[in-house]
């Protein structure tokens, strides 16, 4: 089934590729994490240089529950039809994603009844962190001074503050918010994170961020991407 996979993403990359977002950096050619890692880097201390003017820098680390199984194929379509992408790879990833029989196999004896499911893309799969991407393809920052990070499934959104307040900030994360809300996109809260990362002295720590009426969780270090 892989190379089956394979080939078919061979050929349907270059109908999506023109649309894929320039801030998503997994399975792209001539990208990686490192190069994720690099550009929040950069991004961070290129405007921490002016901490003397009020500078400082808020990071959120979004975890979500299961992305890849959260995926809706009617939704995914209707992307990839914005994208112009022909029919006939449409009709083939919509049944590619559709009426799959699963089952739980705890013995030869003890199977649990089959069931279909129609939600989400099957796990260990080539095309699933693929089509993950183009799902959340749309998912951008708006605000100045705002990014959206991402790789895959791992999103980091960079706020960069300055004198005017962080409220352009906390905007784009209530945005992100709501576009998980509207493409069943479970943040887990719990596993979310937000880091402050600040060269001034004796300044008052921001507003935290709330999501879903739950207070983020402030940490002075974060693993992402594997890199502490």
């Amino acid at each position: 089934m892989k190379v089956c996979e394979r080939i078919f993403l061979e050929r349907f990359r270059p109908f999506v590729t023109p649309f894929l977002d320039p801030f998503q950096f997994a399975y792209q050619s001539d990208r990686s994490c490192e190069d994720a890692i690099l550009l929040i880097l950069h991004k961070l201390y290129s405007h921490l240089e002016h901490s003397c003017r009020g500078h400082f820098a808020r990071v959120t680390f979004f975890d979500f529950s299961s992305a890849f199984n959260t995926i809706q194929p009617h939704i995914l379509v209707s992307k990839l039809k914005n994208m112009d992408v022909p029919g006939g790879f449409i009709h083939w990833i919509l049944n590619y994603l559709t009426n799959r029989t699963q089952l739980v196999k705890l013995s030869h004896s003890c199977l649990s009844d089959v069931i279909l499911s129609n939600t989400g893309a099957p796990q260990g799969t080539v095309l699933a962190p693929f089509l993950f991407t183009l799902y959340t393809y749309d998912a951008r920052s708006l605000e100045q001074g705002c990014s959206l990070i991402k790789f895959a499934d791992d999103t980091a959104m960079i706020g960069l503050v300055n004198g005017n307040g962080d409220e352009a900030y906390l905007r784009q994360i209530q945005s992100f918010v709501n576009y998980c809300d509207l493409n069943f996109l479970q943040l887990n809260v719990a596993k979310t994170k937000e880091m402050i990362i600040d060269f001034r002295h004796n300044t008052n720590p921001p507003p935290p961020v709330v999501v879903k009426g739950s207070v983020v969780d402030r940490v002075t270090s974060y693993k992402y991407l594997g890199v502490c």
